[in-house]
């Protein structure tokens, strides 16, 4: 262990100074210097790229543009080692004022790491979208850039049950229970909520590669309806509906929410689907939703929102792009439940329940992560190393970040009352 010296000691001063506290985690440079920490995970910085890249971006997504290109990496446990940072994470949003004194050895520190220089351009992966913000075309290309990945990337991260939102883990008293069957059981509770009967109709809004539209036809005979933005989550939604003999049941449509004009249904699902909205569509989503299903129909809207500890920017602060905005969900944004609940209500419909599974998102993305690990190699071999770096990065963070209740998950069941105001609801409890 060197103590002190080389690139490493040098970037450990500077961290401290700049921050006002040692770094958590051992840090080993390109020159093979390492100080800090003897026990846990070692952030390894590869390049003096990753320092000029970070003193020009100096928050998350500097941090992530250095972790995606390879420029950093994390030897150990990569969830401990984001634990343990988090701390300085926050720092970089609210670091002190430096002296005179402090920004002069600051920038000393910098020359004499070779940190100084133009900065580097973001890697190839990040997203940089066009037109304007929710437009027909926009959307499509945010959801191309998140979802057209390739399938066998999805199948090798979900799982068999190819389900790309949160689980619902009930048999933890088996000691053969899987993702699978925690996915199978979340796609029961929604069918159950929405009271699907025989000879319904189901519209999935967003609806992946149609394990909620095969779920749903099988177990419980409705005509099931999927619409997507993805051409590749759609061709091969078309071919598990066909291989499991469902094709007489269940239709799957590359089309935009807002062209659906077959009403009306009988249920609506929108599963994981609403985070890509954003608030200014809110309005526009729910009365149209409201429009498509017959009186006394059933809304399950399963979507993350922000949590307790999350406040919403004040009016006219623009947004500072984060990883996620950046190499995630493109224009995605995450509100309260309160305003959704809100919206949902302003436009026609009756809260009935709202179910937090919040836990169970943290459970469902270590094993999202655990599975991307154990098959690192074919990961890359599919979508890439900076992209399979992105997932990993995105997917361990957002777990600590449900433990931490820093975001949450949803699931909030309404009605379209009939004109005499009637759910047609069961007066008790049944799921």
């Amino acid at each position: 262990m060197v103590s002190g010296g080389g690139a490493a000691g040098r970037i450990a001063g500077l961290v401290e100074r700049v921050l006002g506290k040692p770094s958590p985690l051992a840090l080993r440079t390109w020159d093979g210097a390492q100080v800090g920490p003897e026990d846990g995970p070692v952030l390894v910085v590869n390049s003096r790229r990753a320092l000029r890249r970070i003193l020009w971006q100096p928050d998350e997504l500097g941090l992530g543009r250095a972790w995606v290109a390879g420029e950093i990496d994390v030897e150990g446990d990569l969830e401990e080692a984001l634990a343990r940072l988090e701390d300085i994470l926050e720092g970089l949003d609210h670091r002190p004022k430096l002296s005179a004194s402090d920004r002069a050895e600051a920038l000393r520190a910098a020359v004499l790491l070779g940190a100084v220089g133009p900065q580097p351009k973001p890697p190839s992966i990040e997203a940089g979208l066009a037109g304007e913000r929710h437009s027909r075309e926009r959307d499509r290309a945010a959801i191309s850039h998140h979802y057209d990945v390739g399938n066998d990337f999805y199948q090798l991260v979900l799982g068999a049950s190819m389900v790309y939102s949160c689980a619902y883990w009930t048999g933890d008293e088996h000691p053969s229970y899987t993702l699978a069957d925690a996915q199978r059981d979340k796609n029961d509770l929604i069918c159950r909520k929405l009271g699907l009967e025989p000879g319904m109709r189901l519209l999935d809004v967003g609806c992946g590669w149609g394990s909620l539209l095969i779920h749903a036809a099988r177990e419980y005979g409705v005509h099931a309806t999927g619409v997507t933005l993805s051409e590749a989550q759609a061709e091969l939604a078309k071919r598990r509906v066909a291989d499991a003999g469902l094709d007489h049941l269940v239709e799957v449509r590359v089309q935009d929410w807002r062209d659906v004009a077959d009403a009306p249904f009988d249920a609506v699902a929108s599963v994981g689907m609403a985070e890509h909205l954003g608030a200014q569509m809110w309005p526009e989503y729910v009365s149209r939703l409201y429009e498509l299903l017959r009186p006394g129909g059933r809304l399950l809207n399963h979507q993350i929102v922000k949590g307790r500890q999350q406040s919403e920017p004040a009016a006219g602060n623009g947004r500072r792009r984060s990883f996620i905005d950046a190499y995630v969900f493109p224009d995605g944004e995450l509100l309260p439940i309160s305003r959704v609940i809100s919206y949902v209500e302003g436009g026609g419909f009756e809260v009935r329940d709202v179910h937090g599974l919040r836990e169970h998102y943290a459970r469902t993305l270590r094993a999202w992560v655990a599975n991307l690990v154990s098959s690192w190699d074919r990961a890359v071999s599919l979508a890439g190393e900076p992209r399979a770096r992105v997932w990993r990065l995105y997917m361990t963070g957002s777990a600590l970040s449900f433990d931490a209740g820093r975001i949450a998950v949803h699931q909030v069941l309404a009605v379209r009352p009939d004109e005499d105001g009637r759910s047609d609801m069961p007066m008790t409890r049944t799921v």
